[in-house]
C-alpha cells in the first residue's frame, strides 16, 4: 500500500463545520508509522501543539480548493472536543470529521464505523447511528438505489483487500451490511416498494446469506430479519444447504410472496387523497376520497352533497395538453402515483356546452348560516384531525424528494403535497366563506369564528391550519374590507394581533419557531416553512465539489428532515386527535372553494366598493 498524503495542520479557524459529520477514528494499524512520522513533522511545526493524524483515501475539504497533495481526501477534527474560547494550546481530539467524499468511500466509511446491537446505547453507537440515518435519509441525492444495491451486494460478497480476513471479521462485516439493509428497508420501504433494482437486490442478498449460513449460524438472526422486513420465506433447514447441496434451486426458493404484489394495489386504492372537483369554472369541492375511487362514485358523492340528482351529472376530465375526456362510470379518477387523470369538472348531461357551470355563487351563499351554527371548538378539531391522517403518514425522506426533484413528478411525495394543498384549500376557504357573506353583520360574526378556530388550532398544535386561517384573513381581498373590520369587538381584534405575531416573518420567523418549540409533541407544523429551510440549505451549499458529495450539506439537511420524526412521536401519550361531531366532520371534509384570485377581489369590490 502506497503512501498517502497526511491531513494538514487543521486549526480553529475551522469552525464554520457546526453540522460535522462522519466521525472518523484512527484505525490502519498498518499506516501506524506514517501516522508518527507526519505526526512529528507537526510538532516540530507548530510547537508545543501536538496534532494526530490518520488516513481517510478519497475524501477532501471542500474548501481547501488548489491546496497541493490533498486532491483525494478530507478531514477535519470534530468540534465536540474543542471549547469556542480555547486558543491554539488547547487540547486536539483525536476525532475527525470527513466533510466530502465519494458515494463509494462514504458508504465503506459507514460500514466501517457501523455498531451492531452490542454496541448500541453507547456514545459511539449513537453517533454510528446518526450517522447511518443521515446517509439513508439522503442517498437519494448522490447515488440511484440501483447503485446502492450493487455497492452493497459488493460489500457482502467481497472480502478484505488488506491480508487475509479471520472468520469473526468475516461474519462481523457480513453482519454490518445486513443491518445496514435491514436499517434501509425499515426507514424507506414504502418509497422501495415497486422498485424492480431491490426486489431482485433482496432475492440476490437473501440467497447469498442462505449460501454463509451453514458456514456461519451466527446469521440465523439476520436471516428472520430479511424475511420479516421484505416478506421472504424459505422451504429449507441449514442441512439443506451444507456444501454438498447447494445448487441453482436455491435462488428460486428464496423469493417474494405471492400475494405481494395485490397486497400493494390494494394498499394504493385504499390510500386518501383529496379530489377537487370544479363545479363552477372557478371554485371546485375539495373531497376526500381512496386512490381507487371511480367516476361513479365520485359524481354520487358531488350530487348528495349539492343536491342534484345523479342522472343528470356527467364527470369530464380536461387534460394537461387541454384536451377534455369524458369519464364512463367505471373509469379510475386517479392514476397509480395517485394523481388525478386531469382538471375534474361535473356538469349537466343537458348542457350543450360540456364545461358550463350548473350552479352560481348564489347557491354558496347558503353556507354563511350553516357556518355560523358550527361550534368552533369542534371545527378546529375536525380540521386538526384531517391534517394530522396526511401529515401522519408524511416520510421525513419526502422532503428531498420534494426539494431535489421539484421539476419531476415524483410519487415519493404525495403525502407531502397533500398536506401542502390542504395548506392552500384552508387558506381560500375562509376567503370564499368572508367574501360570499352577504350581509355585514353576519360577516363580522363569521370573521370572528375564524380567529376563535384560529386560536383552537394553535391550542391543538395545528400549525398548519393556523396559519393557514390567519393568512386567510390577511389577504388583500378580505383585509381591505374597512367596514367589517371596523365592527369587530376590541378583544377580538387584540386576540387576532397577537395571533398575527406568531406569523410574522422577521427574524427567520422567530416567533413561529419560537412557539413551535415550546409545544410538546405530537405537532403538525407549517410545512412551507420546512421547505423553505430545506432549500436554503440546497441553494446555498453545492451538492458536489470535484465529483466529491459534500455531506456536510446532507447532514444539514437530515437533520431538518428529522424534525418530522420528532413532531410524529407521541412518547407521553399526549395525543392530537380527538373526537369530533359527525356533521361538523362532513362539513370539514367536503369544502367548497373559489380559487380564482380575481373572482374573489370581485367579490369583495363589490361588498365594499371602493370609495
Amino acid at each position: 500500500m502506497g503512501s498517502r498524503p497526511q491531513p494538514p495542520n487543521l486549526r480553529q479557524e475551522e469552525g464554520r463545520l457546526l453540522h460535522a459529520a462522519l466521525v472518523e477514528q484512527e484505525e490502519d494499524e498498518e499506516d501506524e508509522e506514517g501516522s508518527e512520522e507526519s505526526s512529528n513533522d507537526s510538532t516540530s511545526r507548530a510547537e508545543p501543539l501536538t496534532m494526530p493524524t490518520f488516513d481517510v483515501p478519497y475524501f477532501r475539504y471542500i474548501d481547501d480548493e488548489g491546496t497541493e497533495g490533498e486532491e483525494e481526501w478530507s478531514s477535519s477534527r470534530s468540534l465536540s472536543s474543542i471549547d469556542e474560547d480555547s486558543s491554539t494550546d488547547s487540547v486536539v481530539s483525536d476525532r475527525f470529521v470527513v466533510v466530502s467524499g465519494t458515494p463509494e468511500k462514504i458508504l465503506e466509511h459507514l460500514l466501517n464505523d457501523l455498531t451492531l446491537e452490542e454496541d448500541q446505547g453507547t456514545s459511539q453507537g449513537k453517533e454510528s447511528d446518526t450517522l447511518l440515518d443521515d446517509f439513508l435519509l439522503t442517498y437519494p441525492v448522490f447515488m440511484s438505489t440501483s447503485d446502492l444495491c450493487q455497492a452493497l451486494l459488493g460489500h457482502y460478497c467481497t472480502k478484505r483487500h488488506r491480508g487475509k480476513e479471520d472468520r469473526k471479521e468475516a461474519v462481523e462485516r457480513k453482519q454490518k451490511v445486513l443491518h445496514l439493509v435491514s436499517q434501509w428497508m425499515a426507514l424507506c420501504r414504502d418509497f422501495l416498494r415497486d422498485d424492480e433494482h431491490v426486489k431482485l437486490f433482496m432475492k440476490t442478498l437473501y440467497r447469498y446469506v442462505l449460501d454463509d449460513l451453514y458456514e456461519h449460524p451466527s446469521l440465523d438472526k439476520d436471516v428472520r430479519e430479511l424475511q420479516k422486513l421484505y416478506q421472504l420465506h424459505r422451504t429449507h433447514t441449514v442441512d439443506n444447504y451444507s456444501p454438498q447441496r447447494k445448487s441453482k434451486a436455491l435462488f428460486h426458493q428464496s423469493s417474494l410472496k405471492e400475494n405481494r404484489l395485490q397486497s400493494r394495489g390494494t394498499q394504493r386504492e385504499n390510500k386518501e387523497v383529496l379530489c377537487h372537483v370544479y363545479i363552477t369554472m372557478d371554485s371546485f369541492l375539495s373531497m376526500r376520497v381512496h386512490g381507487g375511487v371511480v367516476a361513479q362514485e365520485l359524481l354520487q358523492a358531488v350530487a348528495e352533497r349539492m343536491d342534484v340528482p345523479l342522472g343528470e351529472l356527467v364527470l369530464v376530465a380536461v387534460t394537461y395538453n387541454g384536451g377534455r375526456l369524458l369519464l364512463q362510470p367505471q373509469d379510475r379518477v386517479f392514476s397509480d402515483s395517485l394523481r388525478p387523470v386531469g382538471r375534474l369538472h361535473v356538469c349537466r348531461k343537458d348542457l350543450g356546452e360540456v364545461l358550463n357551470p350548473f350552479t352560481d355563487n348564489s347557491e354558496l351563499q347558503q353556507r354563511t348560516a350553516r357556518m355560523l351554527s358550527l361550534n368552533t371548538w369542534d371545527v378546529a378539531v375536525a380540521l386538526t384531525n384531517f391534517d394530522w391522517t396526511i401529515f401522519a403518514s408524511i416520510h421525513e425522506q419526502e422532503l428531498v424528494y420534494f426539494t431535489f426533484s421539484r421539476h419531476s413528478s415524483s410519487s415519493h411525495t404525495v403525502a407531502l403535497e397533500l398536506l401542502l394543498q390542504r395548506c392552500n384549500e384552508v387558506q381560500l376557504w375562509v376567503m370564499t366563506e368572508v367574501l360570499l357573506c352577504p350581509t355585514l353583520c353576519k360577516r363580522v360574526q363569521l370573521i370572528k369564528k375564524f380567529i376563535k378556530i384560529a386560536a383552537h388550532c394553535k391550542a391543538q398544535r395545528n400549525l398548519n391550519c393556523f396559519f393557514a386561517i390567519i393568512m386567510g384573513l390577511t389577504t388583500a381581498a378580505v383585509s381591505r374590507l374597512s367596514q367589517t373590520w371596523e365592527k369587530m369587538p376590541g378583544k377580538f381584534k387584540k386576540l387576532f394581533t397577537e395571533l398575527e405575531t406568531v406569523t410574522d416573518p422577521s427574524l427567520n420567523h422567530k416567533a413561529y419557531r419560537d412557539s413551535f418549540k415550546k409545544m410538546k409533541a405530537p405537532k403538525i407544523p407549517f410545512p412551507p416553512l420546512l421547505l423553505k429551510d430545506i432549500t436554503f440549505i440546497h441553494e446555498g451549499n453545492k451538492t458536489f465539489h470535484d465529483n466529491l458529495v459534500n455531506f456536510e450539506k446532507l447532514h444539514m439537511i437530515a437533520e431538518t428532515v428529522r424534525l418530522i420524526r420528532q413532531c410524529q412521536k407521541d412518547p407521553m401519550g399526549n395525543g392530537i386527535t380527538q373526537k369530533s361531531s359527525t356533521e361538523v366532520r362532513a362539513y370539514i371534509d367536503d369544502l367548497h372553494i373559489i380559487d380564482n384570485q380575481q373572482t374573489l377581489f370581485e367579490l369583495s369590490h363589490r361588498l365594499e366598493p371602493r370609495a
